[in-house]
């Protein structure tokens, strides 16, 4: 077992408007962040950005069960199968929320240049309003959150190591969230964002 997490705590509920809300549940998962680290097989993706293809300012891993391909930033990434933690993890999180995720987008902030910017994870291929789980370890970076038609930030939040965020209801549908860029001294930061693929659409 990797995962050493016996009874989950009550988390902090952030209602939004738009008939969506957070869950943030501190110190859910002590998996050890090295073994997490040397078992997924981290990848450098270009995406294309004003016309040019460039790296992304981050590496990353598109996993999943064999049918969860997905289209992003005009690439078509395939899973690759499911390491042992995090099918674990996965595991849990189903029990736990009574879901069923079948795919995960794993990215490795290697320090504070490397970030996601402003985006919702509302591919054609996720499940419409389906709960998001996104899980943090090693180093705290700070989540942001703002409403995509008057690009409001309406908060942000430190997610620390072993951090679950649930994205619920309608919230990509009206928000969009980011990791920001920060000139401190900060180490190695995975986030886990658990998805639900929506199979048909294959």
């Amino acid at each position: 077992m990797y995962q050493t997490k016996n009874n989950t705590p009550e988390p902090e509920r952030i209602e939004l408007n738009h008939e969506s809300y957070l869950l943030i549940y501190p110190n859910w998962s002590q998996l050890n962040y090295q073994l997490l680290r040397n078992s997924i097989a981290w990848q450098q993706h270009s995406i294309r950005l004003f016309g040019k293809q460039v790296n992304e300012p981050r590496l990353s891993a598109w996993m999943g069960d064999p049918q969860c391909a997905y289209r992003y930033s005009q690439q078509l990434r395939l899973p690759i199968p499911w390491c042992e933690p995090l099918k674990e993890l996965r595991q849990q999180l189903n029990r736990e929320l009574g879901t069923y995720f079948n795919s995960v987008l794993a990215n490795l902030y290697r320090d504070g240049g490397d970030a996601m910017g402003w985006h919702s994870d509302d591919e054609p291929e996720l499940l419409k309003n389906a709960m998001i789980a996104s899980l943090s370890f090693g180093c705290e970076r700070r989540f942001l959150i703002r409403e995509k038609k008057s690009r409001t930030k309406v908060g942000e939040w430190a997610l620390g190591n072993g951090t679950l965020l649930i994205m619920a209801a309608k919230t990509q549908q009206y928000y969009e969230h980011s990791i920001a860029r920060t000139k401190k001294t900060v180490g190695e930061r995975i986030n886990l964002t658990f998805r639900q693929i929506h199979i048909s659409a294959q």
